[in-house]
């Protein structure tokens, strides 16, 4: 299967967080054992990384609950414009690694300072 798009839309200055809920087949997965990350880069060939999102898995990790954040120190330090990004699960060592989503950010340009 593959990685699911949604766009984002964070604006400068400002704590980004969502919480999502993996499903398979309808159902939540589990993810015990799991990890997530989530990168951001100003082209999706870019070899240097814009942003880092927080990625935690929510427990109890069995209902299928993971956040994504930005801090507003991350926010604060890129350039508004527009980048890509994706969010992966992945086990230890990476050996089960599944992308769920992918997309792009707009940055909204801040103006209180």
């Amino acid at each position: 299967m593959s990685a699911a798009n949604y766009d984002l839309v964070i604006d400068q200055g400002s704590t980004f967080a969502i919480d999502l809920t993996v499903k398979e087949s309808g159902v939540a997965k589990n993810l015990t054992g799991y990890s997530a990350r989530a990168q951001m880069r100003s082209t999706k060939t870019a070899a240097s990384v814009s942003g880092t999102f927080t990625c935690t898995v929510l427990n109890p990790a069995s209902n299928g609950v993971l956040k994504m954040e930005l801090p507003a120190s991350t926010s604060s330090a890129m350039s508004a414009g527009l980048y890509f990004y994706d969010l992966e699960i992945h086990t230890g060592s990476d050996a089960i690694v599944k992308r769920l989503l992918e997309g792009k950010v707009t940055i909204n340009q801040e103006v209180t300072r």
